[in-house]
């Protein structure tokens, strides 16, 4: 991927200081024709009319676009929150969504005035991934029913169980249904973006794969004049508003609906601030501010709240289409939404000619993306704590619901935190009348019993020798013991050896007087500086 460049040093982040306008102009087409397929998708998968969904992507252009901390960062509806709107929308009403949605962006507007916007990125990679991808199966799992013409069963464990009975109505259909021909118009849809990202020509590369395929299912559906369902798009904007009233307000301080705006504002705001970081990694421009991007996420929800619509987050396909393109500043995200605008409301008719089949069948293949093989190798690598840590996050995500999922997740990553942070491993070497110990890990108050223990195994009149030089960390209450055991051992013609001077400069602060370890480096680069250039790196260290 190449990165981009990007000059705004008198309006950082802004359109006003870009030098080439026509680069963003361009880029924002591109981002239009990911989203616009991407919208409707996601709005259906919601369970809400995809008018709901354009809604959301045109608020995430020009209004987040515009107050965005992550210029080329484009906001929208994602499919890491379709399921919990799904949810909402099944069990409190279509209506309490806009509630849903203005407290949610009130706690992430919130929460970006108090400076919290670093603070999300406090969750372990593992939970984050293990979400995504668990996201990913109920998605694939729901919409591969719906890519069929028909509805999701229920759960997630039930539409997985349900895929195979699904798949067997469509090639051996027992009534007069249309199952078996929706689900031909998904597998042209789904080959189609497969095709077209092994073949695409050069010349056409920025054409989107998503785009390719909704143009081919409609083209297949057109042309055959199939009997199957459609994307129901209103003539006017105006007339899908879902914008809460008297009721819904008054059901605002439900413990229910507080708990559902909670967990969208924190997965919403999660999902958001990994993807600014994610962006940041594809350029060389200015760098997301994460209190600012929160706070514009914030303004961003509670509009889409007041009229109704879906929840947005920053979504990172719409963004790196963004950055590929060639992007510069944010006036490709607004621009993004002007062109959803205008097609809303000049070529409803065109929409309404998609078959669902096909936005559903996108939805299984992005689903199906999001459960990432490199990157379960890629957690693997860091033990099998973490891959159990991705994988319990992903199984009761599919098991329960999304909270459920990020709350074990969370309290598996804090456990091993806890356990790395107080395990101590000690290794016994004893020949003729010496025991060596080596201490790996970290020794803390918990690693007592178990050090007691070993120390307990040593034999009267042994000298013993502990090694410290493998530790991670040892505190007070572990060289306490250590030092009442080493009197005790002492009185009964044993004697203990230990390297206290090394553990004094390693654990403990300078004193008044004593040079500080930031003031040391300070030193070694002065003394590095006035090196000859010929002799870096050559010359002794002290």
């Amino acid at each position: 991927m190449t990165a981009q460049a990007i000059d705004n040093s008198n309006n950082p982040g802004g359109f006003l200081g870009s030098k080439d306008l026509t680069k963003d102009l361009l880029a924002s087409v591109v981002v239009f024709l990911v989203a616009l397929p991407l919208c409707l998708g996601i709005a259906i998968a919601s369970g809400a009319p995809p008018a709901l969904g354009l809604i959301t992507g045109i608020i995430g252009g020009l209004v987040v676009g515009f107050l965005a901390g992550s210029p080329l960062q484009v906001s929208g509806p994602a499919a890491g929150l379709a399921v919990l709107v799904y949810q909402a929308v099944q069990e409190h009403g279509l209506a309490m969504l806009g509630i849903i949605g203005l407290i949610a962006g009130a706690l992430q507007l919130l929460a970006g005035i108090a400076r919290l916007g670093q603070w999300f990125r406090a969750i372990s990679p593992s939970v984050i991934h293990g979400m995504l991808a668990g996201i990913g199966v109920l998605i694939l799992a729901s919409q591969f029913h719906v890519m069929l013409d028909a509805k999701p069963i229920g759960t997630g464990f039930e539409n997985i169980i349900g895929i195979p009975g699904a798949v067997y109505d469509a090639f051996f259909p027992m009534t007069m249904d249309n199952h078996h021909i929706a689900a031909g118009v998904g597998v042209v849809t789904i080959a189609s973006i497969i095709l077209w990202n092994a073949f695409k020509p050069e010349m056409l590369k920025s054409i989107p794969a998503p785009l390719v395929a909704v143009i081919v299912g409609t083209a297949v559906a057109w042309a055959f004049q199939l009997d199957i369902n459609r994307v129901n798009v209103p003539d006017s904007l105006g007339d899908s508003l879902n914008i809460p009233g008297a009721e819904e307000f008054a059901k605002a301080l439900d413990p229910q609906i507080l708990i559902l705006a909670v967990v969208f504002a924190f997965v919403a705001s999660a999902e958001t601030l990994l993807c600014a970081t994610a962006v940041d990694q594809m350029h060389t421009g200015v760098r997301t501010k994460y209190d600012k991007e929160l706070r514009a996420q914030g303004i961003g929800n509670l509009l889409c709240g007041a009229v109704g619509a879906l929840p947005m987050t920053g979504v990172i396909v719409r963004s790196s289409a963004n950055v590929q393109a060639g992007a510069t500043s944010r006036f490709s995200a607004i621009m993004h939404g002007v062109w959803l605008l205008a097609t809303v409301a000049a070529l409803p008719w065109l929409l309404a000619n998609i078959p669902t089949a096909a936005l559903a069948a996108i939805l299984v293949y992005t689903g199906y993306k999001l459960v990432n093989v490199a990157q379960i190798r890629k957690i693997a690598s860091f033990g099998r704590a973490e891959l159990l840590i991705y994988f319990a996050t992903l199984a009761c995500i599919v098991g329960f619901d999304l909270l459920t999922g990020v709350l074990v997740g969370f309290a598996l990553a804090t456990a091993k935190l806890v356990w790395t942070f107080t395990h101590v491993q000690v290794d016994t070497f004893e020949e003729g009348n010496r025991v060596d110990m080596v201490l790996h890990g970290s020794a803390t108050f918990f690693s007592i019993p178990k050090l007691a223990g070993e120390l307990e195994t040593v034999k009267t009149g042994q000298e013993v020798h502990i090694h410290f030089e493998y530790l991670d960390h040892i505190d007070h209450a572990c060289l306490d013991m250590l030092g009442n055991w080493e009197k005790q051992h002492e009185a009964t013609g044993g004697k203990l050896v230990m390297e206290w001077k090394e553990l004094q400069k390693r654990y403990r602060r300078p004193g008044d007087g004593e040079t500080s370890p930031l003031e040391l480096v300070r030193q070694k680069r002065a003394d590095d500086a006035n090196y000859p250039a010929d002799t870096k790196g050559i010359l002794p260290a002290e």
